[in-house]
């Protein structure tokens, strides 16, 4: 028998289990009993590899730096043995991996990977073929260049969570500890009552979710209520989410504390947002850096003053030099031998500063999150975006129009989807609040000097 997850007593719960010793408690159970039997049951291996991260980092960069070099030829070596794109590629170019092993400017030989050509080789960045195997399928956002997929294998996916877990462990934030993950909520969502399979993996994880849909002060009262009855130790969201939530905060408390650390993710951590928060919410701020092709890539291990250390157990990272002087991030991954990406440009501004202790990433530019009203309600674009992908569907890519009277809602279909559907899907979410179009790619307008793609056109 199934209860609301909405019952007095859950909600009473939430408020014992923030209390000690009943907090200490239930992350115990969470950390040593019920991880490793969803572990098990799940057929993963996390900690393992949490452990052999934890070995690396206590080794001197120096050597950390010879062993990465390592990995990276191997990457190399393998691509070009299984899989179709790269074996190509290198036969035409010549490329010898083994080069890159005598002098770490041969990379250089390689041209750099794109979104559009991953999209445009399909199957053939697979090293071999999906059918039969255990994989994930995990979308791009498209804020940096049009939307595509990335396979991860089971492996592959097991270290994008040990890296999760490792680098939190580093902010003091132990698998004991709580943490909250801020999460669209569809206006569909049905109730599906306690316990849920969601509820079990939510233990496992010793974390809660946050659903929400609005960022006026009538969601952003709902989302504090939340959080000071449930005091997490961390909570991991997009900083416009909760720069938003710090600014309500302010404005009805002058400040207030429901948790010790926030993890920006997701979009580029501004140093205004970071100051209002951590001023706001009393709380420390951790930025990081990751993207859906390779997980998390950078974190600040060290703290604020260090800056954002590249996680060289996964990746080598590079910057090139664009024709108008700034610098773009790319990325060879080690872990995903399913699809492997090589000298992937990832669309991000950034310089690689190579220093006695580490890779730091400097000098940032990355993908922004705008705020749309919709009938007079505020939304973030990545809810809007969450909407279409997972609600909507059928959908390459879009773009929102604010600067006439009505937004506009400019669309790319995909090729097998059918626009009357889209179309009443849409008005049955935002009734009367958009007009849609549907165009071609190039009919989206490019914002900034270096015509960067954005969700939102406002001028």
């Amino acid at each position: 028998m199934k209860i609301s997850a909405n019952h007095p007593v859950l909600l009473a719960s939430d408020k014992l289990f923030s209390l000690q010793p009943f907090r200490l408690m239930k992350g115990f159970a969470s950390a040593f009993i019920a991880y490793p039997i969803a572990e098990r049951r799940e057929q993963r291996d996390v900690r393992s590899k949490v452990r052999e991260l934890r070995q690396w980092y206590c080794q001197p960069f120096e050597r950390r730096l010879a062993r990465a070099s390592a990995r990276l030829v191997e990457t190399l070596s393998f691509a070009g043995w299984k899989v179709p794109y790269y074996r190509d590629l290198f036969a035409q170019t010549r490329f010898n991996p083994e080069s890159v092993a005598k002098d770490i400017r041969y990379l250089n030989d390689l041209p750099y990977l794109t979104k559009e050509i991953i999209r445009e080789q399909g199957d053939r960045m697979y090293s071999e073929p999906l059918e039969g195997l255990r994989y994930h399928m995990c979308k791009t956002g498209g804020s940096t260049g049009l939307a595509c997929h990335i396979a991860y294998d089971q492996v592959g996916a097991d270290y994008s969570s040990a890296v999760t877990l490792y680098a939190r462990e580093r902010t003091r934030n132990y698998k004991w500890r709580s943490e909250l993950h801020f999460a669209c909520r569809f206006p569909d969502m049905i109730d599906p009552g306690w316990p849920a399979r969601e509820d079990f993996k939510c233990f496992a994880m010793n974390r809660s979710n946050i659903f929400f849909d609005r960022l006026d002060d009538v969601g952003l009262a709902e989302i504090w209520k939340t959080l000071k009855r449930r005091k997490p130790y961390m909570v991991h969201g997009h900083p416009s989410t909760i720069y938003a939530l710090a600014c309500y905060v302010e404005q009805e408390y002058g400040s207030a504390k429901a948790f010790d650390v926030f993890e920006s993710s997701g979009e580029l951590l501004e140093p205004y947002q970071r100051e209002q928060i951590a001023r706001a919410m009393r709380c420390r701020v951790v930025d990081r850096y990751g993207l859906a092709e390779l997980g998390v890539m950078a974190y600040e291990l060290e703290g604020q003053e260090r800056g954002l250390q590249v996680l060289d157990s996964e990746g080598w990272p590079e910057s090139r030099e664009l024709d108008n002087g700034e610098h773009e991030l790319v990325l060879t991954g080690f872990r995903n031998r399913l699809m492997p990406l090589i000298r992937y440009a990832t669309g991000d501004l950034a310089r690689v500063e190579q220093r006695a202790e580490g890779f730091y990433l400097t000098d940032i530019v990355g993908r922004i999150h705008d705020i749309v009203y919709l009938s007079g309600v505020a939304y973030p674009t990545h809810t809007i975006q969450d909407m279409l992908d997972h609600r909507v569907g059928g959908i390459q890519e879009f773009q929102i129009d604010v600067r006439g009277e009505k937004p506009v809602l400019r669309i790319v279909p995909e090729p097998h989807a059918d626009p009357n559907q889209i179309a009443e899907k849409i008005e049955g979410y935002w009734p009367g609040a958009l007009t849609v179009e549907f165009v071609g790619h190039d009919a989206f307008v490019r914002v900034g000097h270096r015509a960067k793609f954005r969700h939102v056109v406002a001028a």
